[in-house]
C-alpha cells in the first residue's frame, strides 16, 4: 500500500469508544449474572459459573482495551480537492476514495456522549452510500464539513 492518509481522529475518540465498551460490557455482565441466578435455581452444572465469569472479562478486555486502541490507531482520513480518502478497520484495513463529484451532502452528528467530550462525527453522503468520519473535535468537524461542501460544489461546477 502507498502512503496512508495524514489526518487522525481525536484521541478523545479512544476514550469515547472505551466508554461504549464499558457500557456494552456492563450489559454482558448483567446477562451473565442473570444466567448465574438461573443456574443456581435450576441446579445446572456448576462449571457454567466459570463461563459466566470468563465471558464478561474477555469481552471487557477486547471491547474496552484492545479493539478501541487498534481502531483508533488505524483510523485515518484526508480531504483533497478531488477526493476524500478514508482508512479504517480492525482486522482488515479498508481504504476508500470518495470522489468530490459524488458527494451529495455532508452532515455533522453529535450524541450526548460525543457532546460531553466535545466531539462530533461527519457523515458524507453519496448516491450509493454514506461514509462517516468519527470522533472529530466539534470545531474541526464543522470546518471540515464546510470545506467538503465547498469542494463538492466546485467539483460539481467543473463537470
Amino acid at each position: 500500500m502507498d502512503t496512508q492518509p495524514k489526518n487522525q481522529i481525536s484521541v478523545k475518540g479512544l476514550k469515547v469508544w472505551r466508554l461504549y465498551g464499558m457500557i456494552e460490557t456492563l450489559v454482558i455482565a448483567l446477562l451473565a449474572i442473570g444466567a448465574g441466578v438461573l443456574t443456581y435455581f435450576f441446579d445446572w452444572p456448576s462449571w457454567l459459573y466459570a463461563i459466566y465469569i470468563a465471558v464478561p472479562v474477555l469481552f471487557g478486555f477486547l471491547f474496552i482495551y484492545l479493539f478501541p486502541k487498534i481502531r483508533w490507531q488505524r483510523w485515518r482520513y484526508e480531504v483533497r480537492e478531488q477526493e476524500i480518502e478514508l482508512q479504517h478497520g480492525l482486522f482488515i484495513i479498508k481504504r476508500t476514495l470518495v470522489p468530490m463529484v459524488r458527494v451529495q451532502h455532508v452532515d455533522t452528528e453529535q450524541g450526548p456522549i460525543l457532546r460531553k467530550y466535545n466531539l462530533a462525527e461527519i457523515s458524507i453522503s453519496t448516491a450509493a452510500t454514506t461514509h462517516t468520519i468519527p470522533a472529530l473535535i466539534t470545531e474541526e468537524a464543522d470546518d471540515l464539513r464546510a470545506r467538503i461542501s465547498v469542494l463538492a460544489r466546485v467539483a460539481e461546477d467543473d463537470v
